[in-house]
């Protein structure tokens, strides 16, 4: 996929400097280690990891001789810390970072489906403890109706089938079903719960927020020895070859669009126009999709998904162009025997 040049490299520079500053005191803790496993824990390639040991041979205390550098020894691939320049201990977190570090265990804690909540629980306590942020007003919601959240997890835990009313973004519709209930999970910030359709005959991901009614069944939930769950990692909608694929020209203000969704390529095109290509689960869905964009959104293909959009936009202006039936407005009617003397022939009519 190609996309327009991003600028700008202070994040960059930023989280290089943090890295760094963290980097010797890891290597003391690890005298010998192999640049490879290095590399690895630091969630870095082995070439920046070089690069980053190379600029640490030039970094030290004041004075900048050679005496007061970070100095350190290679044996093949496995380095050694040989004087740490008095950086010897890891980071302290800011507030600020303790805070967001809080809110966002809190929440893990709270996702439906998280294994080993206790780890997670008392790391929060840890972090808590040395940030002096036992008892923060920190409120984590997450997103989507609680109550129907801890109705799924609780028929996962009790292995109940269940009905629900569902609704169907892709096909806008509504359709009632019976599951069988695998797990419920967050990804991308909304509530799943995956489970075997028995409409469908195949594993299934409810969003939570679109199940309009849910009812405990009495039966326990009989899933198949062929009811495999999804790999989620690298979201819910996974893009294939076969489904359809649509390009798009947007302007600015609809760029959002490729930060949202999962899209092969990206070109710059005319002025601020991008070229925008995506996968998508059917034309019925796109056609919705680029009707409640802006105007400056135009369908570049598949041409029968242009024509549905204009065949959709001109019936939506013929709606609003038949003027509304209108009546006569009513006369006060006058008897003619109740006529001013001269005016019979005028009765009924007034000026």
């Amino acid at each position: 996929m190609t996309r327009p040049a991003a600028k700008g490299g202070s994040r960059a520079s930023a989280d290089r400097l943090a890295r760094l500053l963290n980097l010797v005191p890891y290597l003391l803790a690890r005298p010998g280690i192999e640049i490879a496993e290095a590399a690895g824990d630091l969630g870095v390639t082995e070439r920046q990891l070089r690069e980053d040991l190379e600029l640490l041979w030039v970094c030290g205390l004041p004075g900048y001789g050679p005496g007061d550098l970070i100095d350190m020894a290679f044996d093949g691939d496995r380095v050694t810390i040989t004087y740490d320049a008095g950086i010897d201990r890891p980071l302290r977190l800011t507030p600020d970072e303790a805070l967001a570090l809080v809110v966002a265990l809190r929440m893990l804690a709270e996702t439906p489906g998280v294994a080993n909540r206790e780890a997670v629980e008392r790391a929060l306590a840890k972090i808590e403890d040395a940030g002096d942020l036992v008892g923060a007003p920190v409120a984590v919601r997450l997103p989507g109706d609680t109550q129907r959240v801890e109705a799924l997890r609780a028929a996962v835990e009790g292995g109940k089938a269940l009905r629900i009313t569902y609704y169907t973004a892709a096909r806008d519709e509504t359709t009632d079903r019976v599951i069988d209930p695998l797990r419920v999970l967050m990804v991308g910030g909304r509530a799943y719960v995956e489970a075997w359709c028995r409409r469908a005959e195949a594993v299934r991901l409810f969003r939570a927020d679109r199940i309009d009614a849910i009812t405990e069944l009495d039966e326990p939930a009989t899933v198949p020895p062929q009811a495999v769950p999804h790999d989620l990692t690298e979201g819910v909608f996974r893009p294939s070859p076969d489904l359809p694929l649509i390009t798009l020209r947007i302007g600015r203000s609809e760029r959002w669009i490729t930060e949202y969704y999962p899209c092969e390529r990206v070109e710059a095109g005319d002025g601020d126009q991008w070229l925008v290509s995506l996968r998508v689960t059917d034309l019925r869905w796109a056609r919705r999709f680029v009707l409640g964009l802006g105007p400056e959104v135009t369908v570049v293909a598949p041409v029968e998904l242009a024509e549905q959009v204009r065949a959709t936009a001109a019936a939506a202006l013929d709606a609003y162009a038949v003027p509304a039936p209108t009546t006569a407005p009513r006369r006060p009617k006058v008897d003619q025997d109740d006529a001013p003397s001269g005016d019979r022939a005028v009765a009924g009519h007034t000026q």
